[in-house]
C-alpha cells in the first residue's frame, strides 16, 4: 500500500485531501522546476506545462494533482498567488 500524505488547503474553511505521497513529490517536483523557469505563470500555462513534463509518466488525472498540490504549496506559502489588471498568476513565494 503506497503511502498517503496530507494536503492543506489555503482556505482556513476547506479541507485538504490525501493522495499518495509519491505522486505528490513527483507533481510538487515538477511545478516547482517549471515556475524556477519562468517569472509568474496563469494557472493554464502552468497545469500545460506539468502535462507536457509529465506525459505518458504518471498514472492519473495531472490537471487533478497540479491544483491539489498547486492549494498545498500555497497554504504552505511555497508559492503564491498574484494579480495583475486583468490575470491572476502563479509564481514562487518571495520571501
Amino acid at each position: 500500500m503506497e503511502a498517503k500524505v496530507y494536503l492543506q488547503h489555503p482556505d482556513a474553511g476547506k479541507q485538504g485531501v490525501s493522495i499518495d505521497q509519491a505522486k505528490r513529490e513527483v507533481i510538487q517536483a515538477a511545478i516547482l522546476e517549471v515556475l524556477r523557469r519562468h517569472e509568474k505563470l496563469t494557472y493554464e500555462d502552468l497545469a500545460r506545462a506539468v502535462e507536457q513534463k509529465l506525459a505518458r509518466k504518471f498514472d492519473g488525472s495531472i490537471r487533478w494533482y497540479v491544483t491539489t498540490v498547486k492549494l498545498d504549496l500555497e497554504a504552505r506559502h511555497v508559492i503564491e498567488r498574484v494579480k495583475d489588471k486583468r490575470r491572476e498568476f502563479i509564481r514562487l513565494a518571495r520571501a
